[in-house]
C-alpha cells in the first residue's frame, strides 16, 4: 500500500491514485480517438472534444454516485472536490460520461452508439489502470479471506479502520485481516472486458455492439465481483449493493438495445462498379 507516491519539495504529494487515473485518461485518449476516426470517420476536429466531455462528465458522475452514498463521510464542502485521494464510483463514471456523450453527440449530429463502441474500449484500459490506484490506497478491498492471494493493510488504511469500528480487530493490531484483493480482480477484468470489446470490434456488423458487449460483460462480472466486496463504501437497497442494481439495470438495458439491433436489417453491400475493360494497345504492321 503506497497512497502518496512521491513527495515533491516544500511537502507536495503525488498521490498514486490521482497518477494511475491520469494514466488510465492518457492512454484512454488515443485508444478512443484511433476507434472513432481511423474506423467510424468521426472528424478530427470534433474527437477531441466529445473525449474532454466525456471524460469531464464520467468523473463529475463518478464523485457524484460517491457522495449520494456516502454523505455521512463529508463534513464541509471543500472535501467534494478533493479527488487525488479516491471516493470515485466506476458505475457512476460509465452513467455520467454517456449522458455527457449524447448531450455533445446530439448537439454535433455525431453517431451516439458509434462513439459508444469507440469510447468503451478505453473503459477495460481505465479499469486495468484505476483499480491498481484503489489497491495502492487502500479502498475498495474484499472480505475477509485467508487463500493465497490474500492481502492485509496497514493501521490507518481504510479496511485497517473499517475493521477495528466493526470489532474485527483487537485495538493494537499491527495489520487488518486478510482480505480478498478485489482490486486486482477488477484490474483484471479490466484487461478482459478490453481484450472481449477488441474481438467484438473486429467483428461489428451493427453499430453499437461493442458497446453492448461491455455493458453486459461488465455488468455479470461486477454482480459478482461485489459478492467479494468488504468495504462499507457502496451503498445498499435490498440487500444489494449500489452498483449490484446498476449492474442488473444496464444489463437489461443493454439486452433490450441487442434484441432491437438485431431487428434493424444489415444494408446491403454496395456492389462494385463494373470494370471497363483495358484497351489493348494495337501492335503496329512492321516493314518488310
Amino acid at each position: 500500500m503506497h497512497p502518496i507516491l512521491v513527495t515533491l519539495p516544500f511537502g507536495f504529494p503525488i498521490h498514486s491514485y490521482g497518477v494511475l487515473l491520469g494514466v488510465s485518461i492518457f492512454v484512454g485518449w488515443y485508444i478512443s480517438r484511433w476507434f472513432a476516426e481511423k474506423r467510424d470517420g468521426f472528424p478530427t476536429s470534433l474527437t477531441s472534444t466529445l473525449y474532454l466531455v466525456t471524460i469531464g462528465s464520467a468523473i463529475v458522475g463518478a464523485r457524484l454516485l460517491y457522495v449520494l452514498t456516502n454523505l455521512e463521510r463529508f463534513d464541509s464542502f471543500r472535501q467534494l472536490f478533493m479527488l487525488n485521494q479516491g471516493g470515485l464510483v466506476a458505475y457512476g463514471g460509465f452513467l455520467g460520461g454517456f449522458v455527457g456523450s449524447v448531450i455533445y453527440c446530439r448537439r454535433h449530429r455525431l453517431s451516439i452508439l458509434a462513439w459508444a463502441d469507440a469510447a468503451v474500449p478505453s473503459l477495460g484500459s481505465g479499469l486495468f489502470f484505476t483499480r491498481i490506484g484503489c489497491l495502492l490506497y487502500g479502498c475498495d478491498y474484499g472480505q475477509p479471506w485467508s487463500g493465497p492471494l490474500a492481502v492485509t493493510f496497514p493501521p490507518g488504511s481504510p479496511c485497517y479502520n473499517e475493521q477495528r469500528i466493526g470489532g474485527l480487530l483487537p485495538e493494537h493490531a499491527l495489520r487488518s485481516l486478510p482480505v480478498h484483493p478485489t482490486q486486482l480482480y477488477e484490474s483484471a477484468v479490466g484487461l478482459l472486458l478490453l481484450g472481449l470489446t477488441l474481438f467484438v470490434w473486429s467483428r461489428r456488423k451493427r453499430r453499437g455492439e461493442v458497446f453492448i458487449a461491455f455493458t453486459m460483460g461488465y455488468g455479470v462480472l461486477r454482480f459478482l465481483l461485489e459478492l467479494l466486496r468488504g468495504d462499507m463504501q457502496r451503498g445498499a437497497l435490498l440487500g444489494l449493493s449500489t452498483s449490484q442494481i446498476i449492474a442488473i439495470t444496464t444489463f437489461l438495458i443493454a439486452a433490450t438495445l441487442w434484441v432491437v439491433l438485431r431487428r434493424i436489417p444489415l444494408a446491403p453491400p454496395v456492389p462494385e462498379a463494373p470494370r471497363s475493360p483495358t484497351p489493348q494497345k494495337r501492335k503496329g504492321k512492321r516493314g518488310r
